[in-house]
């Protein structure tokens, strides 16, 4: 039987197992967040094909935190029986499931949130027209309370554990990233500054879920910006999150002006797991279970990432877009993954008639 088949732990979690569906935004929840029929038929699907471990879309914190329209909310209690319906559904299945904590900080719109967005420092960021405003000592305080009562509500609805998102330019992110923090008060300046505002909600988060409840990241390796945060200090970040007791590690990458490191176009054979040594580097350097995501595609590469001991998870996100069975098919024999990589399935829902039906728009351009 091949490794990815074997069972794993992330903390207290045992995971039957190495395969993990990475958090992807799949806007299937209401216009205010809340959860619908179709975002617990998504999860079922995942569980029935026996991922190892689910982790949901990103869950914003708190209204000026939504990044996105039609993105899953977490801000108030009254999202809770909406969230256990989907714990239930699939620890039902047998299954495990988290829930990706975040707020977007800068890298959202005024005609989302309905104000200026807010950011650890008024910086201009990408197209955007609106200069971020920037958060108070006081503000930043109630955004990490924030985290830890969505914290809270991730417990009290069912799930099995919490993934913090301090990758891809939100608000976590830009607080480690020294091209996005230019504070001169203790949340900023510095990494043991700038990494203040992460260990506040971890510290936080461990306090009020318990030691045993698994609490892990989404971490940028590098910010592929100019300025940005690059692989050593990540490493060095990674073993403030271990001695803090963090369970586990995703490796990742890019903000969103530099999304073309995120969503490569690979195919099995070609390209594939475009971030692996950065997981490979981290695992040399921490001791902590590192889950691995970017493109990959073939059973082989992911058996001979986890075999070669670069990391002990692999994590997909657009493949299971495609075919949330795929871990079935996998190990049924099928050698690979039937995804191409298009990366159109970002512009619509995550099902998989809405790919297919991308996949022959795109053969149809391609072909013209």
């Amino acid at each position: 039987m091949s490794v990815l088949f074997s069972p794993a732990r992330i903390g207290t979690l045992e995971l039957k197992n190495r395969f993990v569906r990475s958090a992807t935004n799949d806007r299937m929840v209401a216009e205010d967040g809340s959860v619908t029929d179709e975002a617990v038929d998504c999860y079922e699907s995942l569980a029935r094909g026996e991922v190892g471990l689910i982790i949901t879309g990103h869950a914003y914190v708190h209204p000026l935190g939504q990044g996105s329209a039609r993105q899953m909310a977490i801000y108030d209690d009254r999202f809770v029986p909406g969230l256990a319906r989907i714990a239930k559904r699939v620890r039902d299945l047998d299954g495990h499931i988290a829930v990706q904590l975040n707020h977007a900080g800068r890298q959202t719109r005024e005609e989302i949130i309905g104000i200026t967005p807010v950011a650890p420092s008024a910086l201009p960021y990408g197209l955007q027209k609106t200069v971020p405003r920037e958060l108070s000592n006081e503000e930043i305080e109630e955004i990490v309370e924030l985290f830890v009562r969505a914290a809270g509500r991730v417990k009290a609805a069912g799930f099995d554990a919490i993934q913090l998102h301090g990758a891809h330019g939100y608000l976590i992110s830009q607080f480690l990233s020294p091209a996005s923090n230019m504070r001169k008060d203790g949340w900023g300046g510095d990494e043991g500054r700038r990494f203040k505002f992460l260990k506040a909600i971890l510290t936080r988060v461990k306090e009020e879920v318990g030691r045993d409840f698994p609490v892990f990241i989404k971490l940028a390796m590098e910010d592929f910006v100019e300025g940005g945060l690059k692989l050593s200090e990540s490493i060095s970040v990674a073993g403030r999150l271990r001695a803090l007791g963090i369970d586990a590690i995703e490796t990742s990458g890019g903000f969103s002006t530099a999304m073309g490191n995120m969503k490569k176009g690979v195919l099995p054979g070609k390209g594939e797991a475009y971030f692996r040594h950065y997981a490979s580097s981290l695992k040399k350097r921490v001791d902590v279970p590192v889950i691995l995501v970017g493109g990959l595609r073939s059973l082989s590469t992911m058996e001979e990432i986890v075999d070669s001991g670069d990391a002990d998870f692999v994590s997909l996100s657009r493949p299971f877009i495609r075919e949330p069975d795929l871990v079935l098919k996998l190990k049924a024999g099928t050698p690979a993954v039937s995804c191409i990589s298009c990366n159109r399935c970002s512009l619509s829902h995550g099902s998989e008639l809405k790919c297919l039906e991308l996949e022959r728009e795109y053969a149809e351009d391609s072909a013209g």
